[in-house]
């Protein structure tokens, strides 16, 4: 480390950070966002804290209680995730990325679910979207809150991938299957 150091800052003239400098295995470190597994063939996979920092940022935009409309929202998490996509798509763990589209839909089911308010406009909504005369009452009258019943059958059946892909939302994982 002091030898590269030297060699960067009297031959080059390049200032070296010393807090985020360090001499480790590339698995032990992180390096713009990404960091490497520990497999026999090592693979790019996203850092863990910046997929946290994304996770807060998504948190951020569909907040339940931010009182915008699906369309104004949509369009502020499309832009982010779109850059995010850009930067991070890159990484060699689509199980990973699979998991985070999961999670930014049922969110977005869940924030569906808290405008539509009322049983009857549930229930209502749930009919117009496909969802048997049974199950939709059966979801509209749950006593269960917005993120458990944005995980339910019938949510899903109502607000498939399909529906938010017509929203515009982009998908974090390349394939459209």
């Amino acid at each position: 480390m002091m030898n590269v150091t030297r060699f960067l800052t009297q031959r080059l003239k390049l200032k070296v950070n010393e807090a985020k400098s360090a001499v480790a295995r590339p698995m032990q470190r992180k390096f713009l966002g990404f960091s490497f597994s520990h497999n026999k063939e090592p693979r790019r996979r996203i850092a863990p804290k910046a997929l946290l920092r994304c996770k807060q940022k998504i948190r951020e935009l569909t907040r339940r209680t931010r009182g915008i409309s699906l369309e104004q929202m949509l369009k502020e998490l499309t832009a982010y995730l779109r850059g995010w996509k850009s930067y991070f798509g890159y990484c060699q763990t689509p199980s990973l990325l699979k998991a985070l589209d999961e999670w930014i839909r049922r969110r977005l089911r869940s924030m569906i679910w808290k405008q539509w308010k009322r049983g009857s406009t549930r229930y209502e909504k749930l009919r117009q979207l496909g969802v048997g005369k049974d199950l939709a009452a059966q979801t509209a009258g749950s006593p269960h809150g917005p993120w458990r019943l944005a995980n339910s059958p019938a949510l899903q059946h109502a607000l498939r991938i399909a529906y938010f892909d017509a929203l515009g939302l982009p998908r974090l994982l390349a394939n459209r299957a």
